[in-house]
This record gives C-alpha cells, sequence and structure tokens, in this order.
C-alpha cells in the first residue's frame, strides 16, 4: 500500500514502482492553512449494490486520510454531473473524484475544473477527452476477454451465448464489448454472439434476454456486463426451468462483472457460475489518495506500483492506474491457463463483510 508518512515529507521522491515526485506538504490531510482538504466525490448512482458499496467505502477512507468531503450523486444523469461540478466550484473544494457514465459529454465540465485549478481522478470511467489527474480503474478489456474464455472454455468453443451490454456512450460498455466479441470471433468462432445494449438499465435487460430465449431457447451462456442484470438473468432462468447444475446439458453458464457479496453467493449456489471481482474498495482508497497527492502538488509516471497494480499512459498526458480485478469461479481453478479466485477467499472486498 501507499506510505502516506513517505507521501508528505517536503522534497522527498518516493517510488511508488513509479517515478513519484513532491512538494511540501502541510501536514496529514491538510491545506496550507492547517485546515482539512476539502475534496468533492460525486457517486454516480445508487441503484446498484457495487455502487452503492463503493459508497459505503468512501468515507471510510476519508477519514484515514483525513479528508473533509463534500458529495453529490448525479444518478446516471450527465446533467446531474454538471450540476454537482458547479456546487463543488461554488464550495471551494480544492480536488473532485467522479465516475462520469457518459465519457465523452463530460469534456466541458473538465475543462472548467482545469481552468480553476482543481484536479479531477476518475474513478471506473475514462474521459473520451479531457484533462484529468489519474483514471482509477481496471481493465476493463481484461472484463471481456476473461468473460470470453470463461464461457467458450465451458461451452467447448460452440453454442450460442448473450451479451448483456452496458452503455456504450461509456468506455466501459464499449471495451468489455469490443474485447468479448474480439476474442470470441479469434479463440471461438463456432460460438454464436448476440450482442444486447441495455444502457446499464435491469428493466431493459431483462426485456431484451426475455425476448431473446424465446427466439433462441437453445441459449447456453450469458455474460453480464455488470450485476444490475443480474437479478432478472436469475429470474428468467428459474420461470424457464434453466436453473439446473453444470452436469445437466440445460445447464446456462452465467458470467458477470463486479464482485458484489450477492454474486460470491450465488456462485456458492450454483446459481451463476463466475465474475470479475471489480474492486469497490480500492476505487474508494486510490481515488481518494490520487486526489489528494494532485492538490498536495505531486507527480507519479507509468510504471508498476506498490498495490499491485501498473499505471499505464493511455495517451499524452493521461495516465490510468489499471488496479487487479481477478475472475471468481466456484473451485478457483485455472481457465484457458489463467488464474482464477475461489468464491469464498477471503481477498475479495465482497466477502469483506
Amino acid at each position: 500500500m501507499i506510505n502516506r508518512r513517505a507521501l508528505l515529507t517536503a522534497g522527498l521522491t518516493m517510488m511508488l514502482g513509479v517515478s513519484a515526485t513532491f512538494t511540501a506538504g502541510c501536514g496529514e490531510g491538510t491545506g496550507s492553512s492547517g485546515s482539512p482538504l476539502l475534496v468533492g466525490v460525486d457517486y454516480p448512482r445508487s441503484d446498484t449494490d457495487f455502487w452503492n458499496s463503493y459508497i459505503r467505502y468512501v468515507p471510510r477512507f476519508a477519514d484515514e486520510l483525513g479528508v473533509e468531503l463534500k458529495t453529490t450523486n448525479s444518478q446516471n444523469d450527465i446533467a446531474n454531473l454538471i450540476s454537482n461540478a458547479q456546487t463543488f466550484m461554488s464550495q471551494g473544494v480544492k480536488g473532485v473524484v467522479m465516475a462520469p457514465q457518459d465519457t465523452a459529454a463530460i469534456a466541458p465540465t473538465l475543462a472548467q475544473l482545469d481552468a480553476k485549478k482543481i484536479p479531477v481522478v476518475t474513478i471506473d470511467t475514462r474521459p473520451d477527452s479531457g484533462n484529468v489527474f489519474m483514471v482509477v480503474r481496471a481493465d476493463n478489456r481484461a472484463y471481456g476477454i476473461k468473460a470470453c474464455q470463461f464461457l467458450g472454455t465451458r461451452l467447448g468453443g460452440k453454442g450460442k451465448v448473450v451479451m448483456l451490454q452496458g452503455g456504450l456512450d461509456s468506455i466501459n460498455g464499449r471495451d468489455r464489448t469490443e474485447a468479448f466479441n474480439e476474442c470470441m470471433r479469434d479463440k471461438f468462432p463456432g460460438i454464436t454472439v448476440f450482442g444486447e445494449a441495455t444502457d446499464w438499465k435491469a428493466d431493459v435487460a431483462a426485456a431484451k434476454l426475455q425476448t431473446r430465449f424465446a427466439s433462441d431457447p437453445d441459449i447456453r451462456g450469458v455474460y453480464m456486463q455488470s450485476s444490475f442484470a443480474l437479478s432478472g438473468t436469475l429470474q428468467i432462468l428459474k420461470q424457464r426451468g434453466l436453473q439446473v447444475p453444470p452436469t445437466d446439458p440445460r445447464h446456462v453458464f452465467v458470467v458477470s462483472n463486479d464482485g458484489i457479496p450477492e454474486e460470491l453467493k450465488n456462485i456458492g449456489e450454483g446459481l451463476i457460475d463466475a465474475t470479475v471481482s471489480q474492486p469497490a474498495d480500492l476505487y474508494a482508497r486510490y481515488g481518494l489518495e490520487y486526489v489528494k497527492a494532485a492538490i498536495e502538488g505531486k507527480t507519479f509516471q507509468p510504471g508498476p506500483t506498490e498495490h499491485g497494480s501498473t499505471i499505464i499512459q493511455v495517451r499524452d498526458g493521461l495516465l490510468e492506474d489499471q488496479l487487479p480485478a481477478p475472475l471468481v469461479t466456484l473451485d478457483g481453478a485455472p481457465v484457458a491457463g489463467e488464474p482464477t479466485l475461489k468464491f469464498d477467499g477471503a481477498s475479495l472486498w465482497g466477502n469483506a463483510g
């Protein structure tokens, strides 16, 4: 983990797995006047278990870092996020953490914040353009590849699968979709993929999955790009009498993305087969640590970090800390030669309680 004492030592150059040059700090989590650093955090939504978990983690790490919070919730609406950013500016925040779901439309707001010298850290998503201090997310292309490899191997390279896509106005939805499709085309050409756009909406996902099963009852795999589709998918499988063990030829293999407690429980009960554990806890921790570092004038370079991730340069001037996001399965056995974690592993945030 990051050594906070070293982070706050004047003129010190520390290796965070990268070269990082720091300027003088004024005490743990404080500004030049000795008051706590005021940071604005916009929660992107509160209608999924994953984001509700993130919301619970943020104040815990803010307390640990001595950061004072101003929080808003944009409820998956870019207009709300733009308005919330204006509120933060009027409140005098020194930095902002946000997770824009529309990664193109946020550009003008990023320009406004940049003009006011208010550093921004985005978590989970990466803006299509605009200046941010750091992006904190996992490799979302790897999500799609891991889901493809899991379903492809379990189906023996043949059959039909449904991909319940997120929003394609989001870099996450595009990354997961493109990587899954490319992997299926290159590695498992005998599998037919039905892509269903859902805009991260549970009711849309359920309706489209129901329609797809009606026209293609021999579907044998479902890739949910997020746990938003979990409840509806399980309900449809139950209604169709398809909640049967993997040894039954009627079994529909389901892989999700998030790693929420309910998914881990469902894997243990045989209701779904795998998920990619997206680090809600680490998003909260490093979103705040990086915005604090930005306010204090610290800089980072591409390379491995001491917290098990890698900082990459996405484009000129934009860095992204790609946090680990392991595939989680029932037995923790390798899939397509790649390691997985067992669903009840203590290292998974979804099992932390």
